[in-house]
């Protein structure tokens, strides 16, 4: 009497029926593949998984072994609908094979450890098969790294190339004389599952539609595919050094910085620079120094003593992670990296908790990492969660910025009734103050505090209000200046000077109380501005001025000198369209820019 065999689906992506019919060990046998394994693995493949695609190659195989006689293959069952494939999770799928091997009366063959218990509760004659761990050998990857190598780039159609050097200073190398093809860079591919398989320091992160996250030991790779990319491609990176703080600028003062309490330190720098790198010595240090340090990653990638629990998203979310660090209660979370607003908003709520956060985020300036916070912290909370910032660049610190909270008026600003909550970030080493962070009008602000020439950064923040407010009452152009901390020169037309004032000055004073700032009201027409007329012709660009011929007049746009000409005896001043200063002026007038020529003064 003929045996049945009924497969599920771990043991037909493992490859195990094929290799044990190859072996003899299923000679006379059966094998029945359920359609629900068939489904299963078909929506897989659909979905860009190599698991998929794995399975549907050995049934493949299972084929061929057929018609050499090899083994009896039939398939039976009825095929499961889309529902019952979105809730395969929930062992929808798993019951269906079941169903088969108890209809049949055959044996059942799987490496689910669930599967085969349920399967042994429910009476069926089912054999456990455990993945054979082989020996780990070196896989076609390895080959390209260097002790040099941070990178490989692999791609079909393309050239390998690899980014080597050392931290701060890589570049990008061709590392073979021709291209890869589809196939080669497959077969690199398959090496790596197989791998991850048999090493216990190899795990797949993460497997979406097109894209699979890989940690094989300290190497992180990516392999992308159809439809996320345009073809097969594989990018592999590691580590080139481990460092401990001690080789770092201001290692004393941050030790004792993150030792006297609980901070919130933000690692900041452009990618490439050495950020992880840094804080995984900043981990190391804090473990050597008896606090339970953590980490929260995805994927798990920083390197850091075994001792240091690395933990990824559960179940996909950061959320669900950050709710089991609370209850372990650890003194510092080293989170890698923070970069969108649920990354933010956990780091902010850990901190909050008591917790020391570091966190590892992408920025190109210091000021940078704490402008990420901005609308999604609140404003006034942002020294409560994060009061430290290392900038690193070239694998070194650069700079460390001091976060503090106050209430002081914003520096360029008078008036005493103006003082309000103002953030203000100090340079660590020096003290001295770089930049205020605080809310004027409906907007936040990040001003530089500098004693740089030319106007002040917060008289650029007044003339844009005032320039806001004006334009309510406005139509025609008109032109703000300021001319000192509380003082400033609104130029309107002659006709809209009445709107600006209001009746009784009540305009001006609303506005002169809102900003704490003296508004002096002028005509353009006091101020001997004029509006040229604009002229194109074939080949020329003519500006009407009306009068003055044979005089000299200054040319603006967008309050901008552009030009000094001299007003020729019909009125105009003509100049070549095909001239950098004509096609300025078209291009700025077309953006908005008003132009206007005032008499030159000597």
């Amino acid at each position: 009497m003929v045996q049945f065999l009924v497969p599920d689906t771990s043991v037909v992506i493992d490859g195990r029926i094929s290799a044990r019919v190859k072996s003899g060990a299923l000679a006379g046998r059966r094998i029945v593949v359920p359609e629900a394994v068939v489904a299963e693995l078909e929506a897989q493949a659909n979905h860009g998984r190599d698991t998929g695609i794995k399975g549907l190659e050995e049934l493949r195989r299972l084929s061929e072994q057929a018609k050499a006689g090899k083994i009896e293959l039939e398939y039976v069952g009825t095929r499961p609908d889309l529902d019952q494939i979105k809730l395969a999770g929930g062992g929808e799928i798993d019951a269906m094979i079941r169903d088969v091997a108890l209809d049949l009366g055959a044996s059942f063959l799987t490496s689910d450890m669930i599967q085969f218990r349920v399967a042994q509760a429910m009476g069926i004659e089912v054999e456990y098969v455990r993945p054979q761990r082989d020996e780990i050998k070196p896989i076609s990857l390895e080959r390209y790294f260097t002790e040099d190598t941070l990178s490989v780039h692999l791609k079909e159609g393309a050239f390998p190339m690899a980014k080597r050097g050392k931290i701060g200073s890589f570049g990008l190398v061709k590392i073979a004389e021709k291209p890869q093809s589809e196939r080669e860079i497959r077969e690199i591919a398959r090496e790596i599952y197989e791998r991850v398989k048999v090493d216990p320091n190899g795990r797949i992160e993460m497997e979406k539609n097109g894209a699979t996250i890989i940690q094989l030991g300290p190497m992180r790779i990516a392999i992308a595919r159809p439809p996320f990319a345009d073809g097969l491609e594989i990018t592999a990176v590691r580590p080139v050094a481990k460092v401990s703080l001690d080789s770092y600028k201001h290692n004393a003062e941050l030790k004792e910085r993150i030792k006297e309490g609980q901070r919130g330190v933000l690692i900041a720098g452009p990618p490439g620079s050495g950020k992880s790198t840094f804080a995984a010595g900043v981990a190391d240090y804090l473990y050597k120094n008896n606090y339970v340090v953590k980490t929260l990653e995805s994927p798990r990638d920083l390197q850091v003593p075994p001792e240091i629990t690395q933990y990824g998203p559960l179940e996909g979310s950061m959320e669900q992670s950050a709710e089991i660090l609370l209850l372990v209660r650890p003194d510092y979370t080293i989170y890698d990296e923070v970069r969108k607003t649920k990354d933010f908003t956990v780091f902010a709520d850990m901190r909050l908790a008591g917790v020391g956060m570091i966190g590892v985020v992408h920025a190109n300036k210091p000021i940078d990492a704490l402008q990420r916070l901005l609308g999604r912290v609140e404003l006034g909370m942002i020294p409560q969660v994060v009061d430290t910032v290392v900038f690193i660049e070239r694998g070194e610190v650069t700079k460390v910025l001091d976060v503090e909270f106050t209430v002081k008026v914003p520096s360029g600003m008078i008036e005493a009734d103006l003082a309000r909550p103002v953030i203000v970030v100090k340079d660590f080493e020096t003290g001295a103050a770089e930049y205020e962070m605080y809310t004027y009008g409906e907007q936040i602000v990040v001003m530089p505090v500098t004693k740089a020439e030319g106007k002040k950064p917060v008289w650029r923040l007044a003339t844009r209000e005032i320039e806001k407010e004006i334009s309510h009452h406005v139509k025609g152009p008109f032109e703000v200046e300021m001319i000192a901390d509380d003082s400033l020169v609104v130029r309107v037309p002659q006709d809209e000077a009445a709107k600006v004032i209001g009746k009784a000055g009540r305009n001006i004073d609303q506005l002169e109380k809102a900003l704490g700032m003296h508004i002096d009201v002028r005509t353009r027409e006091e101020e001997g501005a004029i509006t040229p007329r604009i002229e194109e012709t074939a080949r020329h660009l003519v500006l009407w001025i009306g009068d003055g011929a044979g005089e000299s007049v200054d040319v603006y746009i967008g309050g901008d000198q552009v030009l000094t000409a001299t007003v020729g005896r019909r009125g105009d001043i003509r100049m070549a369209k095909s001239s950098d200063t004509a096609k300025q002026i078209i291009r700025r007038i077309k953006k908005g820019d008003r132009l206007e020529a005032r008499r030159t003064e000597y």
